[in-house]
């Protein structure tokens, strides 16, 4: 027999690796394009950019030129005097009373509704249950609906016209869909790290420190970025609760300055950049925990 024609040895697969089945190739999968999903994101993008452009531009632009010419072309000669007209008017006053307003706010929420999540996640009766029921009423009660039973309440507490009238109501309506929130969150912890730490000794005050709230740090971040948009953003309780200048907020110097400046649609802008910086900063900061939580993946 000659060389050519010896038997060739059968070919063995690898060890770990399955053989491929008869007939079947393998698929090279591929990414197609989508150019409705890219188009779609182009619009998108132009909605939220254009807005915010046209805005940063007429701020950096002087008064007479404000109504002439495409609000769309940067400006030819940019100025800062907006911006200075807005700093030397009280800003920073209103600046400080609403970071005042947000970080209580944010602070009793977080205060408040952690435990009464944790307690609602763990607690298995029907009074936590109905507890809970009941406390999330609160979402269908709209502000409008309740104002003048808090005027009345807060001027026989003797806190109108003072922060605490801003900060306690707008704290109490962030709650209900605060603790929405985080139920959702504290019901993704498995069962089996709690009975874990349980049977470790640890106390239910232990296991809501060292394993609840690290956990939940998501969730956490959401309820921080949602309660301080609602502080940073209210208007009605600052304009029914305080009258004087010294407890005003941002959104009644805002609304103060359209009569302030009558036509000065720069300055106002400038305004509007201004108080948008703070809060923008605080998701910027928060935004990693907040993604990862929305994704499943917050501190897991």
């Amino acid at each position: 027999m000659s060389h050519d024609t010896l038997p060739r040895p059968a070919r063995t697969h690898e060890p770990g690796r399955e053989p491929p089945a008869p007939g079947r190739r393998r698929r090279h999968w591929t990414r197609r394009a989508n150019p409705v999903a890219g188009l779609g994101s182009v619009v998108w993008l132009a909605i939220v950019v254009i807005p915010v452009y046209a805005m940063l531009s007429a701020s950096l632009t002087g008064q007479d030129k404000a109504l002439t010419g495409n609000p769309l072309k940067p400006p030819t000669s940019p100025t800062l005097d907006n911006y200075n007209t807005v700093l030397n008017t009280g800003f920073g006053h209103l600046l400080g009373n609403t970071v005042i307003v947000a970080v209580a706010v944010v602070g009793i929420v977080l205060v408040l509704c952690v435990p009464l999540a944790y307690v609602a996640v763990r607690t298995r009766d029907r009074w936590s249950t109905t507890a809970f029921r009941l406390f999330l009423l609160g979402v269908a009660i709209p502000a409008q609906a309740v104002v003048v039973p808090l005027y009345l309440l807060i001027a026989q507490l003797d806190l109108y016209d003072t922060l605490l009238a801003v900060i306690l109501p707008t704290a109490a309506f962030a709650m209900p869909v605060s603790v929405l929130v985080l139920v959702g969150t504290l019901r993704d912890v498995s069962e089996d790290l709690y009975e874990a730490m349980a049977l470790d000794g640890a106390s239910p005050l232990r296991m809501l420190f060292q394993l609840t709230i690290p956990l939940a740090k998501g969730g956490i971040s959401t309820v921080v970025i949602y309660a301080a948009l609602q502080a940073w953003n209210g208007f009605l309780f600052p304009l029914i609760f305080t009258q004087s200048d010294g407890p005003r907020v941002l959104t009644l110097g805002l609304f103060n300055y359209v009569s302030q400046f009558g036509v000065n649609i720069p300055a106002l802008l400038a305004s509007v950049v201004l108080s948008g910086i703070p809060i923008f900063t605080v998701y910027l900061v928060a935004r990693r925990a907040l993604v990862g939580g929305l994704m499943g993946v917050g501190g897991k």
